[in-house]
């Protein structure tokens, strides 16, 4: 798919030669000797909007329409052509461990014919762990809006269109596609997303992507264009903020505690070619923390009291983390072949060399069968390492089926004498397998019976076709981490982070007193994990009573010691703290829903899906289309389409037109394909021989048109000489006479056989 994408921008940006603005510019692809040749060059580095084209004769100027060459044949997959940008604002408030983004721009559609129109694709990339938030687009006869609604199997959703396209481009970039947008016309735009603030070296680092390509420059005479940044940082409690590096020039307009606001605005002639980076120390020297209370909207469905529970590790590492004894758990299935385990390969080696000589460690790979690195617990010295790469570099060979239980059976009973260490399973799959929820219930049994140094599960799913909430469950039973990647790519990165959290363990079996008080509690999740010196603990959930109004958190330190710590807690006033937590209650009440088969988990789910705009498996994204002036379907389609009554109203309404847009949950696990060691990310060839035809047809025509015109040819014959001419004029006569003849001969025949 990326692939295609790709191939698909350089195709429309060749096609753009086909536009021509008069003495100013002409617009033109950038250069191809300083571009990289990578095929990331075309994947977007910010908000933007492309016209997707099907039909290359219906490019041209608006404005000023031009002589152009037809073209013959369609664009298949279509070209896209990037739309050329007027203006652009982002704003990015940041809370606790989250940051939520809006993006308002304009673009134009200033290659296609004021008289024709085509659909216009809209790509944002975000930051890792990032959840799309919602999309608004305004032209200039209609609006379109994304809406989550609940899946309901009782409204028929036959009547709604089906978007051809959309969800994720990759794990970082959604793309939406709006309809049939006429040339010429300005498109207004709002999006918002959510994504994690990375914590690392003692400070918080925000990255939005923010780089603009030269071909989205408006074209014309070079004039200033206003480019806004605005930043508002809000830590929760009166704890200094002090700000480290940023990539744009911003000015701090407001200073308070733990509140900061900064501003960049400019006239500028060519957009940003940088990413927007902030970076950010909190000013603690300790462990510290607090909790912060939050009372509910009128309109929440949930009417208990909110309350976020979060630990800072500090910035001086001077805590002692915990020895480790380790045991990884290895798939090495057929579906594992080829850069998957290579990548799998490379992450073990790099985790393997970060083991300190007084931690210890096994190696478990599994598909069908089992195979160990050692029948006990090694020393992780220098010699044990280097022979742990060997074996792994000669055993981890890719073939046979799926098979997770017997292995965590295996490194439970390795792990079964721990006393002095935190104890940790580190798995690493891409398959589902029929017992995930009995391997959960072995898992469960298994840790309650081990007590508080019980083993922790740091799990790491590959790709879409492993159950990631299995996973997740494994990690919140056991007060552990979860990591996924979804492409081969980032396996190596991502495997490295989850490993560099389990070594970093500073506080474990933590507790907060006097919760228990409270009436209708519930905890997300329902463990506590772990303190991490490389991340910010957050446990939040929901009750009814009356909180105290000063309450102790209690743990153990990597030197065995007790610690406790005092909580301030005071009211969260500028903190919308159902979003800043909606994410992570989402995923794990998703878990818990699939565990136990529960239906009124799922739906619950759904309405804080649907309150919060934040995806989840029980939701499906709208893209609900509003003729302006109909006020009364605007009413329908898009302020009540919260639950599922309105939404059948709306399936049925005549006044707002409603678009089903891809799926963009991960799923549960595909058993079929694991079965059949299919490898994550693989699609199978379903062209058709018409469609194949139909696409070598389009690339030549495609490849003549960026090569050839009549005013070409034109040029071409005034430069022939007279005998050249006269040679080239005989040579097409007698090709049209050899045409003439072969037709009457064919006719001839034909009526001599009646």
């Amino acid at each position: 798919m990326v692939d295609v994408f790709v191939k698909s921008v350089e195709d429309g940006l060749k096609l753009s030669k086909r536009i021509y603005f008069g003495k100013d510019r002409a617009v033109s692809p950038p250069n191809q000797v300083a571009m990289e040749k990578a095929m990331r060059s075309f994947l977007p580095t910010s908000p933007m909007f492309y016209a997707v084209i099907f039909d290359p004769s219906i490019v041209d100027n608006p404005d000023m329409p031009s002589y152009q060459p037809h073209v013959h044949g369609r664009c298949d997959p279509p070209a896209l052509i990037p739309l050329q940008m007027n203006d652009i604002a982002m704003e990015a408030e940041c809370y606790l461990d989250t940051a939520i983004v809006t993006v308002r721009g304009s673009w134009r559609v200033h290659c296609v014919m004021g008289s024709r129109s085509c659909d216009c694709r809209l790509a944002i990339p975000m930051s890792e762990q990032g959840s799309i938030l919602g999309v608004e687009v305004d032209v200039a006869r209609k609006s379109y809006c994304t809406r989550l609604v609940a899946i309901d199997e009782k409204i028929n959703t036959e009547n709604l269109d089906k978007a051809r396209d959309g969800g994720f481009l990759k794990p970082q970039i959604f793309i939406v596609t709006i309809p049939e947008i006429d040339g010429g016309s300005n498109l207004s735009v709002k999006v918002s997303w959510s994504q994690k603030i990375f914590y690392g070296d003692g400070q918080f680092s925000l990255n939005i992507p923010f780089s603009f390509p030269e071909y989205v420059t408006p074209a014309g005479k070079r004039l200033s264009k206003r480019e806004k940044i605005q930043l508002n940082v809000n830590y929760g409690n009166a704890t200094e903020v002090l700000c480290k590096t940023t990539s744009h020039p911003l000015k701090e307009i407001r200073r308070q505690a733990g509140n900061l606001c900064f501003l960049y605005e400019a006239n500028v002639l060519t957009w940003s070619r940088t990413d927007f980076n902030f970076s950010y120390m909190v000013t603690s020297s300790d462990i510290s923390g607090g909790l912060l209370l939050k009372s509910p909207s009128v309109h929440d469905f949930d009417q208990r009291e909110m309350f976020c529970f979060y630990l800072f590790p500090g910035n001086h590492q001077h805590r002692k983390a915990f020895k480790k004894e380790v045991v990884f758990v290895v798939d090495i299935s057929g579906s594992m072949k080829g850069r998957l385990l290579e990548n799998v390969k490379n992450g073990m080696c790099a985790a393997l060399s970060k083991l300190n000589p007084e931690d210890s460690f096994n190696i478990i790979a599994f598909n069908g069968e089992t195979y160990l690195f050692s029948s006990s617990l090694e020393l992780a010295t220098k010699e044990t390492i280097e022979n742990a790469s060997q074996w792994i570099s000669i055993n981890f060979i890719a073939g046979g089926g799926t098979n997770i239980l017997l292995p965590l059976n295996q490194a439970m009973e390795m792990l079964s004498n721990t006393c002095d260490s935190i104890p940790i399973i580190f798995l690493i799959t891409d398959g589902s397998v029929e017992d995930e929820r009995h391997i959960c219930d072995v898992m469960k049994s298994n840790l309650r019976n081990r007590g508080s140094m019980a083993p922790r599960f740091f799990s790491f799913g590959i790709g879409s076709y492993c159950n990631h909430y299995f996973l997740q469950m494994l990690a919140h039973i056991s007060r552990g981490h979860y990591e996924a990647a979804y492409d081969a790519d980032s396996i190596d990165l991502h495997m490295q982070r989850l490993f560099t959290a389990a070594s970093t363990t500073i506080l474990a079996n933590i507790t907060i007193d006097t919760l228990q008080c409270l009436d209708a509690l519930e905890v997300y999740p329902f463990h506590i994990p772990d303190l991490l010196s490389g991340s910010l603990l957050i446990v939040s959930g929901r009750y009814q009573g009356d909180f105290p109004e000063s309450l102790k958190a209690k743990g153990m330190l990597g030197d065995m010691n007790n610690f406790v710590i005092d909580l301030k807690v005071q009211k969260a006033k500028d903190i919308p703290l159902d979003k800043v937590v909606a994410k992570q209650q989402i995923d794990v009440l998703t878990a818990q829903a699939w565990l136990l088969e529960n239906k009124a988990i799922e739906e619950k789910v759904a309405k804080l899906s649907i309150q919060t705009s934040v995806p989840s498996e029980y939701t499906h994204w709208l893209l609900l289309q509003t003729d302006k002036g109909k006020q009364a379907s605007e009413s329908l389609g898009i302020q009540q389409v919260s639950n599922k009554v309105d939404l059948q109203s709306l399936v049925d309404s005549k006044g707002c037109k409603a678009i089903l847009l891809q799926s963009l949950s991960v799923g549960f696990g595909d058993l079929n394909a694991t079965a059949e060691n299919i490898p994550p990310g693989y699609v199978g060839d379903s062209s058709e021989p018409s469609d194949i035809i139909i696409k070598a047809a389009s690339n030549c025509c495609s490849r003549v048109a960026d090569c050839c015109c009549c005013m070409c040819c034109i040029k071409a014959c005034s430069r022939l000489n007279d005998q050249c001419a006269v040679a080239l004029t005989q040579c097409c006569t007698a090709l049209s006479c050899f045409g003439c003849f072969t037709c009457c001969s064919d006719i001839c025949c034909s009526s001599g056989d009646g």
